[in-house]
């Protein structure tokens, strides 16, 4: 445990020092590093404090804060979703984060969480996807080829084994991208004219749209017995992917219901509507996929202990590379009373 210093600076992971870092442990290792960090961390679920997080809506976004805690760590992350950056040469999604010590109240990790999101939300897709999705699933269809749609591809190819994905996006550009990007990667990688040649074929699918608002980009008849269907897009009130349809046919798993019914898929159906929480799944205290021809749904709105999951693999391999900067973010006076002699013994510049 972290105690503070006569001088308490606070380690930092900036954007390239995070970028820097993955290429050290290598993509596909930090994948699996924070897949297998967050399967114990919900392992342990009933030891953490939870709540929905905080969000602040406007009409083209939300700003988002998701604390957690457990006995002797605390962790935040600040994160937004404004779909209509992209128009304005901006990334949808930014994201910082914090860990601190709980017994002391210091910070003991500031880092960027733009790129961590990114591969936080991958390595929880294919977690789940390794519970609940068929066995032997090789193909995954990808709805949406947007900043996420390399990792989870990626991520999938790690936990699940999928060998092929297949590529659907509105826009011709998203899709050029992304089997540029996935080029070289190992992946099969099909380019699709449409959501439904997409699906073709596929075990798993996923969809990762950006709009805010209830769309239907999987349609009831879209969905075949057998299917894993892994929903991240849908992630705040009033935006949703799938056809009400689909979840009554299925099998929905969420992280966190009070959350989930607020953001996911489930709040189109009525508060009843039944769920199963993973957590019980990874302890096996509920059963996963029950036969090969039920649909199984990942209703994903990502929930704050994976991201204090994800913190933890980032602080453990700083100390494993002494990588990363560290932050005069602390005030730490000689008297810890003495807060104003501090300021004023500093000479100005």
């Amino acid at each position: 445990m972290m105690q503070p210093s006569h001088k308490a600076l606070v380690p930092f992971v900036s954007v390239d020092a995070m970028m820097a870092l993955i290429h050290r442990i290598g993509l596909r290792p930090m994948l699996r590093r924070i897949a297998d960090a967050i399967e114990a961390d919900f392992l342990r679920w009933e030891e953490f404090d939870k709540t929905p997080r905080v969000a602040a809506h406007c009409p083209v976004g939300v700003i988002e804060l998701m604390p957690t805690a457990d006995d002797t760590l605390y962790a935040f992350k600040y994160v937004n979703g404004h779909p209509k950056n992209t128009r304005d040469g901006l990334q949808t999604v930014t994201a910082f984060g914090l860990l601190a010590d709980m017994h002391t109240g210091y910070p003991v990790l500031l880092s960027e969480m733009t790129l961590l999101t990114a591969l936080r939300t991958a390595a929880m897709s294919a977690l789940v996807a390794r519970h609940l999705a068929p066995k032997g699933a090789k193909v995954m269809a990808m709805i949406g080829n947007g900043a996420q749609a390399e990792f989870q591809s990626l991520a999938m190819a790690e936990l699940v084994g999928i060998e092929e994905v297949r590529l659907w996006d509105t826009d011709p550009g998203a899709r050029a991208k992304c089997a540029g990007n996935l080029r070289g990667t190992g992946l099969r990688v099909v380019t699709c004219t449409s959501a439904e040649a997409a699906i073709q074929g596929a075990q798993v699918i996923t969809t990762c749209t950006a709009d805010k608002r209830n769309a239907t980009i999987l349609s009831d008849n879209m969905v075949g017995a057998g299917v894993h269907v892994n929903a991240i897009g849908g992630d705040c009130p009033g935006k949703t992917e799938l056809a009400p349809g689909i979840l009554t046919r299925g099998r929905v798993f969420v992280e966190y219901p009070p959350q989930t019914r607020i953001e996911g898929e489930i709040q189109q159906m009525p508060d009843d509507f039944a769920v199963t929480e993973l957590w019980r799944v990874f302890a096996g205290a509920q059963t996963g996929r029950r036969d090969a021809g039920e649909i199984t749904i990942f209703d994903s709105v990502g929930f704050a202990i994976e991201d204090f999951s994800a913190l933890r693999v980032v602080r453990d391999a700083l100390e494993e590379t002494g990588l990363g900067d560290r932050l005069d973010l602390l005030a730490d006076p000689d008297d810890p009373r003495d807060l104003f002699g501090m300021l004023m013994r500093a000479t100005p510049a």
